[in-house]
């Protein structure tokens, strides 16, 4: 998710994008960082086991089944249960860019499980522009609908994306336009331990911009799958591999695209604390091959997930 040269290298998104092409700003984030926004997006952490009554089940039940959202970079088909809110923090950092990204998300239900949304704020640092220091990145507002499942072994939950161009252009923050994003999650359970995801998204920005003011169409897209190894009830171990082509501005009216693929094996677990509050810690490496060979990264994650009423049966 370089240094600075005279042409312009494409788009900071990739490493921040690779599953969901969320370009953060005109140049290109290195290694694990453009991962990182992506992440912004893609956080759906760990999800409660829906609750019959009040806030005592959600914490029961919490102990007794096992996280079923346990990616990092690929998003999960899980929306959030009614009643219960989730805080999501991640922040990546590349190793060899020196550039960083911290993003807040919250996910909120709406009515049901089958409606989610959801909005991410991102800080970031680019590598290309040390001068700038970090800022605010592009926020995402999200809109998620439960399309299949939830409780079964299959489930799909198609997500739109708003990005706001509130990150700044001119310091590698920022798309400088308004920007559309479509992403479309399904989870599969192959066995009471094994559980893989799918990823498939395009981002589209009409008007976007470079740090010099040059404007053009845009268009990113990315794939990505992840397998999660349910070592325990609370105890998660992962892989994840997320390509992505992303489009940047290089010129008036001129656009250059590049690739990126990396692998995160990473591992999580959980705490459920009295009272429904249940705590997700998590870490990964982001390792680039391929066309991201030599790039490397760190990827930090910490979800708290609650109660924010009383659930009662229906």
């Amino acid at each position: 998710m370089g240094n600075r040269t005279a042409r312009h290298v494409p788009d900071s998104r990739p490493l921040m994008n690779a599953v969901q092409p969320y370009p953060t700003s005109t140049r290109r984030m290195p290694g694990a960082l453009g991962f990182c926004a992506s992440l912004t997006l893609v956080l759906s952490a760990s999800h409660l086991p829906a609750a019959t009554s009040g806030a005592a089940p959600v914490a029961a039940e919490a102990s007794e089944e096992p996280v079923s959202d346990n990616s990092f970079l690929i998003e999960e088909a899980y929306n959030q249960d009614p009643g219960v809110v989730q805080h999501i923090n991640a922040f990546a950092r590349s190793f060899d860019a020196k550039e960083w990204v911290y993003a807040l998300s919250q996910e909120w239900p709406l009515w049901s499980q089958a409606h989610q949304l959801s909005y991410t704020i991102p800080i970031q640092h680019a590598g290309d522009f040390p001068e700038t220091g970090a800022g605010a990145g592009d926020i995402a507002l999200n809109y998620r609908y439960q399309l299949v499942g939830g409780d079964g072994p299959f489930a799909v939950a198609p997500r739109l994306t708003l990005l706001l161009p509130t990150g700044s252009h001119e310091a590698g923050r920022g798309a400088g336009g308004l920007g559309y994003q479509i992403n479309l999650p399904v989870s599969i359970q192959l066995g009471k331990r094994l559980v893989t995801h799918w990823n498939g998204g395009l981002t589209y920005t009409p008007n976007a911009k470079n740090e010099d003011g040059d404007q053009a169409g845009t268009l990113s897209y990315g794939i990505g799958q992840s397998v999660v190894w349910l070592a325990s009830k609370s105890f998660n171990l992962l892989v994840e591999a997320v390509f992505s082509n992303t489009e940047s501005v290089v010129g008036p009216g001129l656009t250059e695209r590049e690739t990126s693929f990396l692998l995160n094996p990473g591992v999580r677990f959980a705490i459920n604390v009295p009272g429904g509050l249940q705590i997700v810690p998590g870490v990964s490496v982001p390792i680039g091959v391929g066309p991201s060979r030599g790039e490397s990264g760190i990827f930090i994650y910490l979800s708290f997930e609650h109660p924010f009423k009383a659930l009662s049966l229906p």
